[in-house]
């Protein structure tokens, strides 16, 4: 009887040691970390990019799939009139970016974007169109990285298929980040980090000072561009740039009612709610309004309209204007907006 037990027991210890071997060979495999930094890829999230420990390749996931830069792009070309003056901002080797219609109030004569022209025109930026996209013109560009904004008036996503053969071709939406957070992602992905964080930290420190200088009028705010036959308007949201800003400056967003929700314009956007007729009145129940991708004669314009003679705002004349450019945000014409904030609402030196 003891001879059979002890030969079970020794069955048993090889069992238990085998079954120890067979583990120790499994687990390496189960928690060895990756070796290559893009074996991750397949777990990015739109936007984040993931750059290799020596710095290239960089990686970044978009809504078209995954793009790999194995080198910093020498020359860029921009096919969104928004996203150029961020890309400017971090001095982003741009040498062309699509146009909009030419001298206007918002456009310079080459059609860039007023608060930014100068600054393009003298890094020698050529426009390759304005408003229709123009593929010929992108390819004769000779682009190492061309840029698409995934939505908006100046999206050329119909022309993603022919130019994604041409060059690395990059598609990023603008309607539901900051220029800020577009700053970042650019940075991170052209190896231009340090340029974006500079850039991020100077506008952050003027938040900071317009919001100490301020005294905020009636809340809460409709922000909104009103149209020029005076029909309507479209109303900022919460996630748009510029109501991004407004909360980080302490204003509060009056609540769009939710029969007026659910429109939207120019593609899948969630930065705008569309407003007109007689849903219009409804939507602009802030007490104070501020117009944006506006000068100081539309604020009697708003003022005038007859379906809004209700409105708290237009009642108590609290209606701003807050300059032609902010209708496209980006480091220029945002710390413009920040200017006339404070040359609007900024306290008296006795604090007042």
């Amino acid at each position: 009887m003891i001879r059979r037990y002890a030969y079970f027991g020794r069955v048993f210890l090889i069992f238990m040691a085998v079954l120890a071997l067979a583990s120790c060979d499994k687990a390496p495999e189960e928690t060895q970390p990756p070796t290559d930094n893009t074996s991750s890829n397949n777990i990015l999230a739109i936007d984040q990019v993931e750059k290799a420990s020596e710095g290239w390749p960089r990686s970044i996931m978009t809504s078209q799939g995954l793009l790999t830069l194995e080198q910093a792009p020498s020359r860029i070309v921009s096919t969104s009139v928004t996203l150029s003056g961020t890309l400017l901002a971090i001095d982003a080797p741009l040498v062309a970016s699509g146009a909009t219609m030419p001298n206007t109030s918002v456009a310079s004569g080459q059609g860039f974007m007023r608060q930014w022209a100068s600054i393009a025109e003298a890094r020698g930026v050529i426009p390759l169109y304005q408003t229709e996209p123009n593929a010929e013109a992108i390819i004769k560009a000779n682009p190492e990285l061309i840029i698409i904004s995934a939505t908006g008036g100046d999206s050329a996503m119909k022309l993603y298929d022919q130019l994604k053969d041409i060059a690395p071709t990059l598609v990023i939406g603008y309607d539901n980040k900051s220029w800020m957070q577009l700053a970042q992602i650019f940075g991170d992905l052209l190896g231009l980090e340090k340029q974006a964080k500079s850039v991020i930290q100077d506008f952050e420190q003027k938040v900071a000072d317009t919001k100490s200088k301020i005294t905020l009028p009636p809340q809460p705010t409709t922000a909104m561009v009103y149209y020029r036959d005076d029909t309507g308007g479209n109303i900022w949201t919460a996630k748009s740039a510029q109501g991004r800003l407004l909360k980080e400056l302490g204003f509060t967003l009056a609540e769009v009612p939710e029969s007026i929700k659910g429109n939207i314009s120019m593609g899948l956007r969630d930065d705008i709610i569309i407003a007109t007729g007689e849903r219009f009145p409804d939507a602009v129940n802030g007490n104070s309004v501020l117009l944006f991708s506006a000068s100081q004669e539309r604020e009697q314009a708003l003022k005038n309209n007859n379906y809004l003679q209700s409105s708290s705002a237009i009642q108590n004349n609290q209606v701003f204007a807050v300059g032609n450019d902010t209708f496209r945000l980006d480091y220029y014409s945002a710390s413009n907006l920040l200017t006339r904030l404070q040359n609007l609402f900024g306290r008296s030196e006795n604090g007042q």
